[in-house]
């Protein structure tokens, strides 16, 4: 399945790709996805009816819809394995049957296959790769350039580090592109495939493979898989603007510590160290911070008058631990409990009061919905790294801000 705007030519390129599968052609087909192009890719389409099993899905140009794009195509397409490949994706003569062979696993459950993706580097294209890829074919260029770092997929340096598994990743979904990837049609159907809310470049893919890991379905990497990015013009400026601001919508479709973090770094274009590195320290806190009883710190601090003198009556507590209500200290309060440890569905706060799932740099929180966020020591160890967040979203949320572990209690 091949999503495109625009690019006849590119298309074309791939479709000879295709046209050049060992893989018997009556065993599969090709379903283009068109976004609304006013160039000839209809015609490019029309090229290939006597060599392919093509068939096309056309929607309206009403601006960037990739998610939609890729759904319309997908609901057209008969078979039981979807294959998504970006427009300049050129592949070798393999492809379909690698991916096929990536699902012959012998288990009970599907997965997401990944495949490898050489020369995808839209900030420092591979120096050359224009005119390698016009003068061979795609085999061609791989088996020359392949040990090459400059050349090869983006995701390499991270995911050689676990030996290429995936399984072992906190965060696999990160690694979750749809350049070039396969499913099973069952469970791409099932998880609901892609997120049509997502209208401009960036992150819908990631949103995917987010559903996707939740569901339980295995995510792995195939070597044999590979396609080769071809290098074309990109809006650069526009799409790094475009998924900072989609770092934020998945944040609000799932908010979570994980997305949490994820909206905190990609807002501003931080990717160094990755989200991986910093959800693995989000978890080996939880775990350091698991036995901290926050009980006498929130105590005292909601004791204390607010600066006005008044006592506060909305309290929100982030870092909460095991709190399930202020006790007598907090008679009359209206109590919001954060913390980044998930309570047991079983478990809830008491008296009336409300317990969400984060670390508190961004929660769901009307602004000026309290009188008083008190930080406990729980985030001790997240304070260095996300202060400033964590500051930013009390200020937001309360008049008076009270950290247990700074002198003097901390910003008021």
């Amino acid at each position: 399945m091949i999503p495109t705007y625009n690019r006849a030519e590119l298309l074309r390129q791939q479709l000879h790709g295709l046209a050049r599968q060992r893989f018997a052609p009556e065993r599969f087909e090709v379903v283009v996805a068109d976004d609304g192009s006013s160039d000839h890719t209809a015609e490019v389409v029309e090229s290939f009816a006597t060599r392919l099993r093509i068939v096309s899905y056309t929607q309206e140009d009403l601006g960037f819809r990739a998610a939609a794009v890729r759904n319309g195509g997908a609901r057209l397409a008969g078979a039981p394995l979807l294959v998504f490949l970006d427009t300049g994706a050129l592949v070798g003569p393999d492809f379909v049957a690698e991916h096929v062979s990536a699902h012959e696993h012998g288990e009970a459950v599907g997965r997401l296959v990944l495949g490898y993706t050489y020369g995808y580097n839209p900030y420092r294209p591979f120096p050359g790769l224009t005119e390698a890829i016009a003068g061979n074919e795609p085999e061609e260029v791989v088996r020359t350039y392949a040990d090459q770092a400059e050349f090869r997929d983006l995701r390499h340096d991270d995911l050689e580090k676990v030996g290429f598994d995936l399984g072992r990743l906190a965060a696999p979904w990160m690694n979750v592109w749809a350049l070039n990837m396969s499913l099973p049609a069952a469970d791409f159907h099932a998880v609901g495939g892609f997120d049509e809310d997502f209208r401009s470049w960036g992150g819908e893919d990631l949103e995917f493979g987010f559903r996707v890991h939740r569901r339980g379905m295995p995510i792995v990497l195939s070597h044999r898989a590979w396609a080769l990015e071809s290098p074309h013009e990109r809006d650069l400026d526009g799409n790094r603007s475009s998924n900072c601001a989609n770092s934020w919508t998945l944040w609000e479709k799932h908010p979570s510590p994980v997305m949490e973090l994820y909206g905190a770094m990609y807002s501003r274009n931080h990717y160094d160290p990755p989200l991986e590195y910093e959800y693995r320290r989000l978890l080996d806190w939880t775990e350091q911070a698991r036995d901290i009883d926050v009980r006498q710190e929130v105590a005292r601090l909601v004791a204390e008058p607010l600066p006005d003198g008044s006592r506060p009556t909305r309290v929100v507590v982030m870092g909460a631990g095991g709190l399930r209500t202020l006790g007598a200290s907090g008679s009359g309060v209206a109590c919001t409990f954060v913390d980044f440890d998930e309570w047991p569905e079983d478990d809830v706060a008491a008296d009336g009061a409300t317990a969400l799932h984060a670390v508190g740099l961004r929660t769901v929180l009307e602004p000026g919905s309290a009188d008083l966020v008190v930080i406990t020591s729980r985030l001790r160890g997240l304070w260095e790294r996300w202060s400033g967040d964590l500051l930013t979203e009390a200020r937001r949320i309360g008049g008076a801000v009270r950290v247990a572990f700074l002198d003097g209690n901390g910003p008021r």
